[in-house]
């Protein structure tokens, strides 16, 4: 997992590569929304690209990551097929809802089932190397999304520069992310890590949550600045040293937050002695994601190693899957 996680700046590169050669379609019907349906590595692209956008996209993106659609996709709903393996219950059971809608289908996989259905039905369908863990390959699906919005002039064209100047930034700045990552998976050894970030960050938050519990093999929980400041900050009552606090911040945050973060952590140093706040790097959101994503990782990997886990190992995910499979 470290090599894979060393090598995510060449991931990058190879995935714009594959976005760039892309074969996809125009749409008959006029695209007026955009459903992405992915779950777990696969799915968290999604969630993390719909925030970035959100100043950008000309229509509405949700994310769903579950077995059912929403009521509205139809002819106009533009839906994004996310599935590593190619072989998710849950989101190919969307993929089959959305063909009975007639919706305009574009998959992004390494193969499965989602695969052949593209095959089948001569859906747009953009291949991916397959063979690693999905959460290990993030850069393929986050990078074809983009693709697949700016092919389907839902975004502008800015994000190819921007992903290879995020490229840049963690190339030239990798043993200084490298070693702040060392640094803040010390301070978590032993502890329950609380991770907050600020409004169209939650998919980074939630992305380096999902990779502490796999990775690592660690609980934690993470909540969204200011919406915490309306419930989770009337809960610091209580002492507790078993408690890590990492706040993610933009350099460029808005200023009403900023502010709110500064009251919350006088509130929260009562109660938790370990606050660490990690700021983005990076002159356009893409870049400064990616800088995130890609510490958050080096700290679950760090993590896992101190702990002595093995970071691949996900053996009660295929459990599980083995058990659904008898039902």
């Amino acid at each position: 997992m470290k090599t894979l996680v060393a090598n995510f700046s060449k991931q990058l590169s190879e995935a714009i590569s594959i976005g760039e050669k892309a074969k996809l379609t125009v749409s008959e019907s006029p695209i007026s929304n955009v459903l992405i349906c992915g779950l777990g590595g696969s799915g968290i692209g999604g969630s993390i690209v719909s925030e970035l956008v959100v100043g950008n996209a000309n229509v509405p993106i949700n994310v769903t990551k579950g077995y059912f659609i929403p009521a509205y996709v139809g002819k106009n709903t533009l839906v994004i097929i996310s599935s590593y393996s190619g072989n998710t219950e849950e989101t190919i059971n969307c993929m089959e809802l959305a063909m009975k809608k007639g919706a305009k289908i574009v998959a992004i996989t390494s193969g499965g089932k989602v695969l052949e259905i593209c095959k089948q039905n001569n859906f747009d369908c953009i291949v991916v190397p397959g063979g690693m863990p999905p959460r290990a390959c993030l850069g393929y699906s986050l990078t074809q999304l983009f693709f697949v919005l700016g092919f389907n002039k839902i975004i502008t064209n800015d994000y190819k520069k921007e992903l290879n100047a995020a490229i840049n930034l963690i190339d030239n700045d990798q043993a200084s992310i490298v070693a702040e990552a060392k640094a803040i998976a010390d301070k978590l050894n032993g502890k329950l890590p609380v991770i907050y970030a600020t409004t169209y960050n939650e998919g980074i938050a939630i992305r380096f949550r999902q990779q502490l519990n796999e990775n690592a093999k660690i609980l934690c929980w993470h909540h969204i600045i200011p919406e915490m400041n309306h419930n989770e900050l009337v809960g610091w009552t209580q002492k507790n040293d078993d408690l890590s606090v990492l706040i993610f911040l933009d350099k460029d945050e808005y200023s009403r937050n900023l502010a709110r973060v500064d009251i919350n952590k006088e509130v929260i140093k009562k109660y938790a002695n370990n606050i660490t706040e990690i700021y983005s790097k990076g002159n356009s959101v893409i870049e400064k994601a990616i800088y995130f994503i890609h510490l958050g990782d080096w700290i679950s990997v760090l993590l896992a190693e101190t702990r002595g886990v093995d970071a691949v190992e996900v053996n009660v995910i295929n459990h599980l899957k083995s058990k659904l499979s008898e039902i």
